[in-house]
C-alpha cells in the first residue's frame, strides 16, 4: 500500500497506519493546523494565557486571597476569562480555565482552583 506524508507528500515507509514520514513533518503539520487563524484570536489567547499565569502564580494553594491592585500591577485584564460560575449561595466566580476568582469587599479577591 502506497501512502504519502500529509505534510511533504513524500512516500511513507513503515507501519501501515503512519501519516507522516518524520517527526518534523508531523510537528509542522500539527503546528499549521493548530495555529491561531487571525491576529484577533492570537491576541485574545495571549491575554487569556497571561491572566492564567497571573492567577496560577498568585494562587499557589487551592485557595488564596489577593487584592485588585496586585492583579492589575501584574497586568491582569478583568475583561478576559473563559467561564462564569454562579453558586447556589449567589456568589459569582470568573474562571480562566481551572483558575478562578471572586470579588470580595474592599477590593480583595478570593482565588480558587477547580478540581480536575
Amino acid at each position: 500500500m502506497n501512502k504519502n506524508c500529509l505534510e511533504c507528500n513524500e512516500k511513507i515507509v513503515g507501519r501501515e497506519d503512519k501519516k507522516f514520514c518524520s517527526d518534523g513533518c508531523r510537528n509542522a503539520y500539527n503546528n499549521k493546523i493548530n495555529k491561531d487563524s487571525t491576529n484577533y484570536m492570537r491576541n485574545i489567547n495571549n491575554k487569556l494565557r497571561k491572566n492564567y499565569r497571573i492567577l496560577s502564580e498568585l494562587n499557589i494553594d487551592v485557595k488564596s486571597k489577593t487584592t485588585r491592585s496586585k492583579l492589575l500591577n501584574k497586568g491582569f485584564d478583568f475583561e478576559y476569562f473563559t467561564s462564569i460560575l454562579n453558586t447556589k449561595t449567589g456568589n459569582t466566580y470568573y474562571f480562566v480555565y481551572d483558575q478562578g476568582y471572586m470579588a470580595l469587599e474592599s477590593d480583595f479577591f478570593i482565588l480558587v482552583k477547580k478540581d480536575k
